[in-house]
């Protein structure tokens, strides 16, 4: 048996390492997210249809990148699901049709969201693997954009049952920067109880 003074030590160098992993992996993290953004926001001057100049960029704000909210869910497949009309926030109407239930916990409570197609964009070939994750929490008209936010999901991210939803990416739509956009309202089901502090904040110019 190892001396009790050792054994501390090792304890001690143990923790000292488990730390520096744990740190090294947040680092990690937050870069990965960062250029996820940077990726984000040139899509901006690359959209003909975009409501942002170059000039409004650096005016775009996010929450600090939080790995705690990048959770794992349960995708429950809903092949049986009838297609609908989803309300836009100009008063039109887009076809979409629900693709599953997610089901995962945060802080030890469950919560559920449900995941779209768009009848629409799966016609076209670079878009069949898109699935769209709108959502609405308790920070919507504070901290974030009042109509709430949306998430991009894909078919082939589901492993074994289960899906990540990385909420560090959530978006605001269009209509977050300027009238005249068809943005799809976040369905009562997807209204989460909770404040989701991470990904686009409100837009800091109101319109």
């Amino acid at each position: 048996m190892l001396p009790t003074s050792k054994v501390m030590v090792m304890a001690g160098v143990f923790f000292a390492l488990s730390g520096e992993h744990s740190g090294f992996a947040q680092s990690l993290f937050q870069q990965q997210i960062n250029r996820h953004r940077q990726t984000y926001k040139a899509e901006f001057l690359k959209d003909p249809r975009s409501p942002l100049k170059q000039e409004d960029l650096p005016l775009l704000s996010f929450f600090d990148p939080d790995s705690t909210f990048r959770v794992e869910a349960v995708l429950q497949r809903t092949p049986e699901a009838e297609p609908f009309d989803l309300p836009t926030y100009d008063g039109q109407k887009k076809p979409y049709v629900q693709y599953a239930v997610l089901s995962f916990k945060w802080n030890g409570r469950d919560q559920k969201l449900v995941v779209y197609r768009s009848l629409q964009l799966a016609r076209l070939p670079q878009y069949r693997d898109y699935l769209f994750l709108p959502f609405k929490d308790l920070t919507n008209g504070k901290e974030t954009y009042g109509g709430g936010r949306y998430l991009d999901l894909r078919m082939s991210d589901q492993k074994e049952g289960k899906i990540t939803i990385d909420f560090n990416k959530a978006y605001n739509p269009y209509c977050a920067y300027s009238d005249g956009y068809a943005c799809p309202i976040p369905p009562k089901e997807n209204h989460l109880p909770i404040a989701v502090r991470a990904g686009e904040k409100a837009f800091s110019r109101p319109h």
